[in-house]
């Protein structure tokens, strides 16, 4: 019988905790958007080369030709098409307005931060010549950047999809376990989940104007208008799906709790929940791109902060830069968007066992 070296074996040992740690990173790289890492990392680690070869370039290679193969047509069709501003801006001058757009937004920071120092000087010399009463605290009222238009939107979709989420989640649970009560909710959900955020805003609009009569509060009334009309769009998707995946639970498992006699708490939070958990997600997910969408729509027509009221000022503003600044808005509402859908991916993973993409 031969004898196995044993250095041969703590190498195999190795090589198997080396593919181990990476079969486990690549749930985190397939969440990040990153899968084309993993056969990067087998190939390195000598586990068929060609076959991970092949791989990343169905992974990173075969995006990146179609990427490159839209720039391109972008770059050579774009002259052809003239508009009331002037041709379609190019890939190049977008980017040169994108990077116009992050220097007046460095400019504007640089202001702020002049009128709050010179602010503050002259605050310390009131109160060195013994003038308190006099001491006033103003906020800078300069244009908003684009960095703050951006921030403005994020806060509001997220705000408007937590309480669409707090309402659709409890409403598609009590669905989901009653017959009776899904009776009673499917009617308003098929009359409700087709009408449009332009619908709805004007409604939304004239009842906080009603109920909000002053902007002092916690919340500005663009604010909840914008917050308000996100939730009543958004949260169709996470009502239907949280109701068809507590309805779609293992009746076996329904009969345990049963038997066990679970109060209806112990019910929704140790069985319920946790098998729903799932298509729960899914739908907070649709919920969320949705409201993104259904957000820069809503900014544009109510003229609220944020990048939809970007986009409808440098309509408005009719300049030749203008169409090229509308396209990096284009681009930065896409690749949010992503994002969003990125985060409640990550959540999903963390919370279940789900291999839903």
């Amino acid at each position: 019988m031969t004898a196995i070296d044993p250095s041969t074996l703590d190498a195999e040992a190795r090589r198997a905790r080396r593919f181990t740690r990476i079969n486990k990173a690549d749930a985190w790289f397939k969440v990040l958007g990153l899968a084309w890492i993993t056969p990067l990392l087998k190939a390195a680690a000598g586990d068929n080369p060609r076959a991970q070869l092949s791989e990343i370039w169905r992974l990173l290679g075969i995006p990146v030709l179609a990427i490159g193969l839209f720039i391109s047509a972008w770059a050579a069709l774009a002259p052809t098409v003239q508009t009331s501003l002037g041709a379609i801006p190019n890939p190049a001058q977008v980017w040169a307005q994108a990077i116009n757009l992050n220097a007046d937004a460095v400019r504007e920071r640089e202001k702020e931060a002049a009128f709050y120092e010179r602010q503050d000087q002259r605050n310390a010399k009131l109160i060195a010549e013994g003038k308190d009463d006099k001491v006033r605290e103003r906020a800078y009222t300069g244009k908003p950047t684009y960095y703050q238009q951006i921030w403005t939107s994020i806060k509001t979709v997220f705000f408007g999809f937590l309480i669409g989420s707090l309402i659709a989640i409890p409403l598609g649970i009590v669905a989901g376990l009653s017959p009776t009560a899904n009776a009673a909710i499917n009617p308003i959900i098929q009359i409700f989940k087709p009408v449009s955020p332009l619908a709805w805003l004007p409604i939304v609009t004239m009842v906080v104007s009603a109920a909000y009569a002053t902007n002092d509060g916690m919340f500005s009334k663009s604010f909840l208008v914008s917050a308000i009309t996100v939730t009543l769009c958004s949260l169709w998707p996470t009502l239907i799906n949280t109701a068809l995946g507590v309805s779609s639970i293992d009746r076996d498992l329904v009969s345990v709790s049963k038997v066990l006699k679970m109060g209806t708490y112990a019910k929704i939070t140790k069985l319920v929940l946790p098998s729903a958990l799932p298509l729960i997600f899914t739908g907070l997910r649709l919920s969320l791109g949705v409201g993104w969408m259904v957000l820069i729509a809503a900014e544009m027509l109510a003229q609220n902060p944020g990048l939809g009221k970007f986009v409808w000022d440098e309509f408005q503003n009719g300049s030749s830069q203008s169409l090229a600044k509308i396209m990096v808005a284009v681009f930065t509402i896409g690749i949010i968007g992503f994002l969003l859908d990125r985060v409640m991916f990550a959540l999903q993973s963390m919370f279940t066992f789900s291999e839903n993409r």
